[in-house]
């Protein structure tokens, strides 16, 4: 016989039940905020997202407001206790619909380091919780308007039931105040908590707006437009939220000459001859019209005036060298203190000796540019089909710039000429305070020579570096002295991944680590170094005592292995959270489940093991 529900139950339900209908009045919230608090904090937790947001909106400003935990009168805190109660609330149902990923929205890999523009992340539950709904709202909308056969008005779309009842509200319920089955409603009642969206182009219409008229946007990530009933939805867009937007990015873009000077100029805000975006990026995208002998004027315009402008990211674009050559010369003309600048994927020899200024009258390259290089501190020029003569150009305006912390050359083709040709400059910044503290060099078709040259002049730098890679080269186990002794030099990231280091090559390395490490992270993956694979990252543990992450991948590990590396993870008690083993298939044999229980943080386990692995398929370096 079913249990009989108590009197505070049935309470309960009623109140959920009235706060669905939208019984917010004054009367009833009157009486509400009045119960005594155990029972209305007791009542929170059992609220639907729906009932929750009706109670917490209308709640009246005297009953909520705080000045935080250092106020000392007692009605001060017990307002303090009922906000946090009610972001404990918040932060339970973001959790129980989505996952423990909690405030991680934004994933990061373990090789982003501190000079990626970073987010600061709110504790605001509510205001996340309602900006990711939406955003489900969104793609499931996006889902019906992109059929050929709908032609009604993106507002009266249905949203899946699955989604409208994970908020608490039911198909019967039509006493409601709101009908949350139509994507307008979720749009009018929680467009006000979105500040960054994800908007396909079958929602970038003018009615889109209306729907988003209360919204402040930060961040808008807009994907697949090409067509001009695209781009006039995005641009009211755009003019609605020009006083708040920071941050705008297009993906999967087909853009024309008309298409780039409309957007551009939805940006400015009103009044002003300026616009507040910071982060600007087109990527995997089309400019339609890159021969031309002219940039857009609003891109030019643009990029020109805006003060704000801190990052640009023009990435697998299929751009040509004088549309490259053009953005350049804006940049370097401006007023703009561009840190980050990312021209990856796009596969163009020859540009770089465009940096080489002083053969051009009145652009000598101390002068005429340099408080545009100054501000930089991000260049990825990764896949760009660079050879060593430019890479011989390019050394012209690195040495023009001194913030630079990153420099990614990775998947060009320059060889060991090309860091013959950059090697005055990195002899130049052994001799300053600052300098370059991430290099990537992966996949250049580099070899022992180059490198160890390269690591002897890194190794007298007076800053440093804290990240290196230069993964998949060609580099045998000869490097491996030289690597163990570089890990002592303050190194805090390394990628050796595939550099054919096999067993005499870890064993060298392992030879030369001495002291404490800086270590993080590193990536060894394969190296086929059989049992000395697991010797080395045994020392390794032994002495980085704040190394969390190991991609330790296709190393030909025997099943001994798994019971040394283990060991010493034990004994240290350190900080390694994620140690990748997979495509070591001798492994799985070995790992009972009893170890792996033993090896685990916060209830996770740290090793990943799978003997179904494919070491070709892509590598998700996010934990």
């Amino acid at each position: 016989m079913a249990e009989a529900p108590s009197l505070l139950s049935l309470c309960l339900n009623l109140i959920v039940d009235e706060l669905l209908r939208g019984g917010c009045d004054d009367e009833f919230l009157a009486i509400l905020y009045k119960i005594p608090p155990e029972l209305f904090d007791s009542m929170l937790p059992g609220l639907t997202p729906l009932a929750l947001e009706n109670l917490h909106r209308n709640m009246p400003s005297h009953e909520c407001s705080t000045n935080g935990p250092q106020d000392e009168n007692s009605g001060s805190q017990r307002k303090r206790k009922r906000w946090l109660n009610f972001e404990g609330a918040w932060k339970k149902l973001y959790e129980v619909r989505w996952g423990d990923c909690g405030a991680q929205i934004h994933s990061i890999s373990w090789l982003a380091k501190q000079f990626e523009a970073k987010h600061e992340l709110r504790d605001d539950w509510q205001q996340m919780y309602w900006e990711r709904h939406l955003q489900n709202c969104l793609d499931a909308a996006a889902e019906i308007a992109m059929v050929p056969s709908f032609s009604d008005g993106i507002g009266v779309i249905k949203i899946p039931a699955t989604i409208v009842r994970c908020i608490g509200y039911w198909e019967h319920m039509n006493s409601s105040a709101c009908d949350y089955s139509k994507f307008s409603d979720h749009c009018q009642h929680f467009g006000l908590y979105a500040r960054r969206l994800r908007l396909p182009s079958a929602l970038c219409l003018p009615e889109i707006c209306d729907l988003l008229r209360t919204s402040n946007l930060e961040t808008l990530e807009i994907h697949w437009i090409k067509l001009k009933d695209h781009v006039d939805g995005i641009c009211e867009l755009l003019k609605q939220n020009s006083e708040t937007l920071k941050s705008i990015e297009f993906v999967h873009c087909k853009l024309s000459t008309s298409f780039i000077d409309a957007i551009c100029d939805s940006l400015w805000i009103k009044g002003l001859k300026t616009h507040g975006i910071e982060h600007f990026s087109i990527r995997i995208s089309n400019f339609l019209d890159t021969s031309s002998s002219a940039l857009p004027a609003g891109l030019a315009s643009f990029l020109s005036s805006g003060r704000c402008l801190s990052s640009l990211s023009l990435s697998d674009d299929h751009l040509r060298r004088n549309f490259v050559e053009m953005i350049l010369d804006v940049l370097f003309d401006s007023s703009s203190n561009i840190a980050a600048l990312d021209l990856s994927e796009n596969y163009m020899s020859g540009w770089p000796s465009h940096f080489k200024w002083t053969s051009r009258p009145g652009k000598q390259l101390s002068s005429g540019i340099g408080k545009s290089l100054q501000s930089l501190r991000v260049l990825n020029l990764r896949n760009n089909n660079l050879q060593r003569d430019d890479v011989d150009f390019l050394k012209y305006a690195l040495v023009c710039m001194p913030k630079l912390e990153s420099l990614d050359l990775s998947d060009n083709p320059i060889e060991d000429d090309g860091i013959k040709n950059m090697m005055p400059y990195f002899v130049e910044m052994s001799e300053k305070p600052f300098s370059l503290i991430d290099l990537k060099l992966g996949q250049c078709e580099l070899t022992f020579n180059s490198v160890s040259q390269l690591l002897n002049v890194l190794s007298r730098w007076k800053k440093p570096l804290i990240s290196l890679s230069i993964g998949e080269n060609n580099l045998g186990s000869k490097i491996g002295a030289l690597l163990g002794k570089f890990l002592s030099k303050g190194l805090q990231s390394l990628d050796i991944d595939d550099i054919d280091l096999g067993p005499p090559g870890f064993q060298k390395a392992q030879d030369e680590i001495m002291g404490d490490l800086k270590l993080v992270y590193i990536n060894i993956s394969k190296n086929y170094g059989g049992i000395e694979t697991a010797n080395f990252l045994s020392k390794l543990i032994s002495c980085a005592p704040e190394l969390t992450a190991i991609d330790a991948r296709c190393n030909s590990m025997p099943v001994e292995s798994l019971s040394i590396i283990c060991s010493t993870l034990k004994a240290m008690r350190g900080k390694v959270e994620h140690l990748d083993l997979r495509g070591n298939t001798s492994l799985i044999r070995f790992a009972d489940a009893s170890l792996l229980d033993e090896l685990k943080m916060n209830r996770k386990s740290i090793l990943k093991l799978d003997s179904s692995y494919d070491p070709d398929a892509p590598y998700d370096q996010d934990p």
